[in-house]
């Protein structure tokens, strides 16, 4: 693979991977590292990246493994959980911005619902191509999808009741 392939191929996902990354170890500087890494690797691998069919799926599953064994070994996973927001404080919160707040509600869902919500829902992927990134049945994506996606919704439909209840007072 010359230079100008792997540019073109490969390079062109990094944007990708770092929004994907970003959403595991929460920190810009610690998803930069990893795509930077990955490139390193990739570039080190290029002659091999030939053999494998769906290169984006390759590269955001590399991601997720990278991101996670970041989380375990790295103690990121402090970080992670502090970063967290108990519902009530939520509530609390003197931004009345409810992207910030979806993304929190996000943010709170178990790992692999919080994945296939991003993947589908930002990344706008298809769920076949979902499982086969997350090594998962086409039927439990759509399972946890389904859930995530019902999570979200009630602790808006919450926030919105709590918010009227502000309002009317």
């Amino acid at each position: 693979m010359t230079q100008e392939t792997f540019r073109s191929t490969v390079f062109i996902l990094k944007n990708e991977m770092y929004r994907f990354a970003k959403r595991f170890v929460m920190s810009s500087d610690e998803a930069e590292d990893v795509v930077q890494d990955l490139m390193i690797k990739f570039w080190q691998k290029k002659d091999e990246l030939g053999q494998f069919g769906n290169l984006k799926s390759y590269a955001l599953k590399a991601v997720r493994n990278e991101c996670l064994n970041r989380l375990k070994h790295h103690d990121v996973k402090t970080g992670f959980a502090d970063m967290q927001l108990h519902r009530s404080e939520l509530y609390s919160m003197e931004v009345n911005n409810l992207k910030d707040h979806i993304i929190g509600f996000i943010n709170q869902l178990p790992e692999k619902q919080k994945t296939v919500i991003h993947l589908k829902d930002v990344e706008e992927y298809e769920v076949s191509e979902i499982a086969e990134m997350l090594e998962m049945e086409e039927n439990a994506v759509r399972v946890n999808l389904m859930r995530a996606r019902q999570k979200v919704k009630e602790q808006i439909s919450q926030l919105m009741s709590y918010e009227q209840r502000q309002i009317s007072r």
